[in-house]
Formats: C-alpha cells, structure tokens, sequence
C-alpha cells in the first residue's frame, strides 16, 4: 500500500527568499509548512502556516518545531547542528541529515571527506597556528586563500593573502589561533560553475545542466545556463556532483561550486546542502525547479525531470548602494516589457546596499540571448529605499 503523504507538515528552519520559494512549491503539492525564524517579517511569514519567531540556533525553539510536524529541512547551513542530531537520534526524520550538514558546515572536514573519496578538491591543508599560516605560504606561494572552517558565504571569512606581509593581517583578521582556518591554493580558473543535484530517500539522483556564475565582489551577478563548456567537461562536473552526493548520503537539493581550469580540471570548490542562488534559473528554464525537486526529495517523492527546456540567463537584483531603509522597487514596468523577463522580489522589508533583494531570469532560443535580454531587465529595476533624496 502507498503512503499517504496529504497530511504532512514540512518544518522549515529559515524563512528567507530561498524558504519562501520552497514553500510555494510545497503548496502546490499540498503540504503544510511551518517556519522558524526570528524576523517577524522574514519572506516566508506571508505564505507559511504557521511561523515560530525565534532563533535558528535555539535547541528548545528546533524542538518546538519538531514536535509540530513530520520532516523537518533548512534553508541555510549554519544553523544548530548538535540539536539536529540529538533529534536524529530520537528518530525525527532531517533532510538532508544532520551528518551530511555537520560535514559540509567545517569547509575542512568538507574537504577531507571529498579528497578521501578521490573527488578532485584544490589543494589544501589546516592552519592550527602562525607557523602553519608561514608554512602555507611556503608550500602554496602566493597568493594564496586563507578560510574560516565555519562559517562565512558571499566571499565573508574569506581572505587573499597576497603576500608574505599579508600573513599577520590575515590571521587577525580572520580570528587567529580562537578559530579554526584552511589555507587553499590560489586556483587560477577559467570559469566558474556549479551543478545543482538531488538525492532521494530511495538514493536515486536527479542532476541538473552545469551553469557559469559570474561574481562581483564576491556576490553572485550571473548565471548562464547551461555552461558554454564542451560536452567532456560538463559530464565530468555532473558525474562529480552525483558522487558528492553519494558520498555524503545527503538527501534533497546540493549545490557543488567548482573551479574549471585553462587545463580542463574540474575541482569542487564549496558544497551548500539546500537550494542556491544559482539554481534560481531551474525555475523557469527546468522541467522541475531545484525548489519542487528538493520538496519531492525529502517527502519521498518520486523525483522530477531536471532538463533544460532552454537556454537561461538569471541575475541577481541587490540593493542599490547609499541605501538603508523600507524597500522601495522602481523600474518593474519597464523590465516586465523586455522579452521573457521574469521578475522575483523577496518580499524583504528592509533593503541595504548590496542585499539580495531579488532576482530577474530570462529564458531564449540561445544563450548570448537570453542574457543580453535578462541583462537589460536587471538594468531597469533599482531597489532603493524611501529616502532616496539622500542619495549621495
């Protein structure tokens, strides 16, 4: 006899812009979903069944929220994993598991699991002290990256030591012997690329085409998909991301980052175990969004078809510098007239200077298209705030 799944209550840790799109897809399917999170006013607050105001990291609050539902995911990675454990073990059902976050959320335990499972990875090693900060330098020159294990996105617990001179700012700066660091070779890329995959209950895999970002200042600005790479080296990243997922036993929607070198290696860079902001293309070009595949993943669903229907461009819409205060959109009207232009907005109360507010996703017979048109939309929306005469 088949489950009987009407009834089941999704709980939500996080109520950003990336819950707010899980949840709408779990409506479709008719599941209730409720959210913790400590913003009153978080994106997800709208459209959940219920929001519990309290901290992500709260065990008493992740406890609360277990004991009102069936299967409990997460919208962001660095939240309480201990707790998630403990409620592993009393058989409170976590997707992707508590195991497969702890080992993602420490970028070297990360790294060494996927080095051990001959997954390709720059090369790295653990920064205990000063001394093995100097001996990072010696064994990789410069420049070099140094990390927070824990921690850090947006290019935040990030550092390029540059040089020698570098090394003592670093280590500071990035909290020294108190926290844990990972040195990393300077990998000189040709591209970047990530590869959003899903593992079900059932360990079947469903992965999407690879897709090029483009980052400024260390924040997402584009992705193209699929990637302009030459069909060896798509399979390739594609085979690697099923692996990671193998390995990790992870359940739901990964995304693994990776460098793609003038030479043609494919190395992991970073996984995130959740949707990520450069799969907000699948929404639009996919058969099935990372958001209803990851829905379909953790409430035992049959995965959904991943391919590409066409080309897509998306980019990301940030709150415009010199701005602080109530979000304020302009210029939708115009975007909304360039062709295949599809516009999302958050729902974020407050907007800051460069803040993900939104994002814009054009779909095209070709790829040099569709970004051309999703290019000019993002270029007519501005998200500023109700005081832009102080615009400076």
């Amino acid at each position: 006899m088949k489950k009987d799944i009407s009834n089941t209550t999704i709980g939500l840790i996080g109520g950003g812009q990336l819950g707010k799109m899980m949840i709408m897809e779990a409506k479709k399917m008719g599941f209730k979903v409720i959210v913790l999170d400590p913003a009153k006013d978080c994106p997800a607050h709208s459209i959940c069944n219920e929001h519990i105001p309290l901290s992500l990291n709260d065990e008493s609050a992740i406890r609360i929220l277990s004991e009102k539902c069936d299967i409990i995911t997460y919208e962001f990675e660095h939240i309480n994993v201990d707790a998630l454990l403990k409620l592993e073990e009393e058989n409170v059902k976590i997707y992707p598991s508590p195991k497969s976050l702890k080992t993602i959320q420490n970028k070297y335990t990360q790294k060494a699991a996927l080095l051990d499972a001959d997954i390709p990875v720059p090369d790295f090693i653990y920064v205990e002290n000063f001394e093995s900060l100097e001996e990072a330098g010696r064994k990789f020159g410069y420049p070099f990256i140094l990390k927070t294990c824990t921690g850090g996105y947006d290019g935040k617990g990030n550092f390029v030591v540059n040089s020698s001179d570098d090394l003592e700012e670093a280590y500071h700066y990035l909290g020294g012997s108190k926290a844990g660091l990972l040195a990393e070779n300077f990998v000189n890329f040709n591209m970047e690329v990530s590869v959003i995959a899903c593992r079900g209950i059932d360990g079947s895999l469903s992965v999407f085409p690879v897709a090029k970002n483009t980052h400024v200042n260390n924040i997402l600005e584009e992705t193209l998909a699929p990637a302009p790479v030459d069909k060896n080296i798509s399979d390739r990243a594609m085979n690697i991301a099923g692996k990671a997922l193998n390995l990790l036993e992870g359940v739901g929607i990964f995304c693994i980052e990776m460098f793609i070198t003038e030479s043609g290696e494919v190395l992991v860079n970073e996984i995130a175990p959740r949707p990520h902001n450069s799969g907000h293309y699948t929404i639009e070009a996919c058969a099935t969004s990372q958001f209803e595949q990851h829905i379909r993943a953790i409430t035992g669903l049959p995965l959904g078809d991943s391919s590409l229907i066409r080309p897509a461009a998306m980019r990301n819409l940030l709150g415009e510098p010199g701005f602080s205060g109530p979000a304020v959109v302009k210029g939708m009207e115009d975007a909304l007239k360039v062709k295949g232009a599809k516009v999302h907005i958050y729902g974020k109360a407050q907007t800051k200077p460069h803040r993900k507010m939104g994002h814009v996703t054009v779909c095209a017979e070709t790829l040099s298209e569709a970004a051309e048109l999703c290019k000019k939309a993002k270029n007519l929306i501005r998200i500023v705030s109700e005081k832009e005469d102080n615009y400076e």
